[in-house]
């Protein structure tokens, strides 16, 4: 797996700082808008207890959903968690996000060189508006004697494997299916 291969590898999630409120900020409130159990409900509670400021957590199932509600303007949201390509990057040029003040985020220089890259080349040129959150990647598995019977010579090395009837159909009596995420 190359991680810089957008086609293959998702950055599934990537925290990017909204504007704050002005009520938000004095209320001490964090809005968040995230992927469903991303988060575990505990860390909120000790978040809101190490720091005083509590956590409106709200979860969304698809990029589709969280990009109309940015779109639409105004979400109220602080932080949000687009994956990568495309939509972080289409956000970015619609100038969705406010940059990042990396001189408020103390462990920034922590970050893994080699995932910043990454995401500086596939959404964030620069990497002025998001830190990785997570990394997920899609890959094909496989049996390889399952399908060398089969299938002989059949390579699944591209995503034509899954998506070209004609392969496809010969490597079905193994069982193929496919993992689709949210």
């Amino acid at each position: 797996m190359r991680l810089g291969f957008t086609g293959l590898v998702a950055l599934a999630a990537t925290a990017s700082i909204l504007s704050f409120s002005a009520r938000a900020e004095e209320e001490k409130v964090l809005n968040v808008y995230n992927w469903s159990d991303y988060v575990a409900p505990d860390t909120l509670e000790k978040f809101t207890q190490a720091t005083g400021i509590k956590v409106n957590y709200d979860v969304y199932d698809g990029n589709e959903i969280l990009s109309t509600k940015l779109q639409a303007g105004r979400s109220g949201y602080d932080v949000v968690f687009p994956s990568a390509s495309p939509f972080l990057a289409q956000q970015i040029k619609a100038g969705t996000y406010r940059k990042l003040d990396k001189s408020k985020l103390p462990h920034y220089g922590n970050l893994d060189p080699a995932v910043m890259k990454t995401l500086d080349g596939v959404a964030d040129p620069g990497n002025l508006y998001a830190v990785p959150y997570m990394i997920a990647a899609t890959g094909i598995a496989y049996n390889v004697d399952k399908l060398a019977k089969v299938a002989p010579g059949l390579k699944p090395d591209s995503w034509s494997v899954l998506f070209d009837p004609a392969i496809v159909s010969k490597a079905k009596s193994c069982g193929v299916s496919l993992l689709d995420t949210p």
